[in-house]
């Protein structure tokens, strides 16, 4: 016996299903329920009717908790993101669904978890039956933009509710849903390309891009690309997300000197052993590292101070985008979300990068800015999950939550419960 399912490819065959296949298509009906829509308006800090609050989400990719003041790290040169801080929810024990980028990413957008989007590795789309949030507020009134990394399938490609969308990664071509796409190139390409720049390969590798003064950096791409969409539409309420690449490897890029490597304090653990009873393959694992990223406390150094660097660089960009928020007068009325989508071990156990359950690769940065709930920075240390996410922000916006979400809204801890 074979089934076809929604792709055309069999998904059953001697009456074995594919784990996978089942995985994805026993969430598929959970996951396309409608949704119920949102209020009009909400109530403001002193009871005055407003228009429907915004939402500016800032993640970034590979950035571990303990890389801004509110984590600890005072070394660091974050102010923007410190003063952000000084004015949000603190979730100090704030942890991703799988240290992996897609599953992760996946989790974020749809409040489900991996297994159940069936999502359990790198490159494997999201299909477009799977709600992300904008999909379920489903308001006409929202102006709704995507900026940066997407990695969940056809990465150029407006999709899931948002109706503007600026690309900068060129790499997942291969993974695209059909070949006539495979040629199509990002907005960043072009825009590199209208400054004199020819492509190293197929496109702009990520080594290349990292090479570029900030000003064509890929950070101020989207700084730019981000404050000219909250100026279009300053009168409209608005979704907007934008995803850095950066700290991600290459680990290098405009703000290498920022940071003096004998200022950086090594992690505590950098010489913990990995004992007998964890994973092989992170034993493995971290012999390839350290052939990798050096084997001594210098070269570690040297690395850690270039990452710092590149958080330093979305940094920048973050400040300058929080300021024409401010600028336009549209602060008090939306809701400011900074993440990320998994941690980077970065010299604990001399590892580096992710994949592995650790809490430097699983713990991220989570800071929620709701100004008619608080102005002042509130640290809450309560462990808490990206699975929250949706329905902590339909909360929020006032939105009814769907019956298949599977976290819960973080909204009763953030009142003091």
């Amino acid at each position: 016996m074979v089934c076809r399912g929604v792709n055309g490819k069999s998904q059953l065959k001697g009456n074995v299903m594919n784990r996978r296949e089942f995985i994805k298509n026993a969430g598929i009906g959970a996951v396309s329920l409608p949704m119920a829509g949102c209020s009009l308006s909400f109530a403001g800090s002193k009871g005055l009717k407003r228009r429907k609050p915004n939402l500016l989400f800032i993640w970034t990719d590979e950035q571990r908790a303990d890389t801004m003041a509110a984590y600890g790290n005072t070394k660091i040169h974050t102010p923007n993101l410190n003063r952000l801080a000084s004015a949000s929810f603190v979730f100090k024990r704030a942890y991703i669904t799988q240290p992996v980028c897609s599953p992760s990413r996946a989790s974020v957008m749809t409040g489900l978890w991996p297994h159940t989007l069936g999502i359990v590795e790198n490159n494997i789309p999201l299909t477009s039956r799977t709600q992300c949030l904008p999909e379920m507020i489903d308001s006409p009134e929202y102006q709704t933009g995507y900026m940066g990394k997407w990695h969940l399938g056809d990465e150029i490609f407006s999709q899931h509710g948002f109706n503007e969308w600026v690309s900068i990664e060129d790499g997942y071509y291969k993974y695209y849903s059909s070949p006539d796409k495979k040629q199509a190139r990002s907005d960043y390409y072009h825009f590199l390309v209208s400054r004199g720049h020819k492509p190293d390969t197929r496109a702009f590798s990520r080594k290349y891009a990292a090479s570029l003064p900030f000003a064509e950096s890929k950070p101020k791409f989207l700084e730019t690309k981000a404050c000219d969409f909250l100026r279009r539409h300053r009168e409209e309420p608005f979704i907007l997300y934008i995803n850095f690449l950066e700290p991600h490897m290459p680990f290098t890029g405009p703000f290498n000197n920022e940071h003096d490597p004998g200022d950086v304090d090594l992690p505590e653990n950098f010489d913990d052993p990995l004992e007998e009873n964890e994973p092989l393959v992170y034993r493995k694992r971290r012999k390839q590292m350290m052939r990798k990223y050096g084997p001594d406390e210098k070269s570690y150094r040297e690395l850690i101070s270039r990452y710092w660097g590149l958080v330093t660089e979305v940094d920048t960009a973050v400040g300058r985008i929080y300021r024409t928020l401010e600028e336009l007068g549209l602060a008090d009325n939306t809701i400011v979300v900074y993440t990320s989508d998994h941690g980077d071990m970065m010299g604990s156990h001399r590892l580096v990068e992710k994949c592995v359950m650790y809490e430097e690769a699983v713990k991220v940065p989570l800071l929620l800015r709701v100004p008619w709930m608080s102005k002042q920075q509130n640290m809450i240390e309560e462990p808490v999950s990206h699975i929250d996410l949706v329905p902590t922000l339909l909360e929020l916006m006032k939105c009814q939550k769907p019956r298949h979400l599977q976290g819960r809204s973080l909204l009763p801890l953030m009142k003091g419960g």
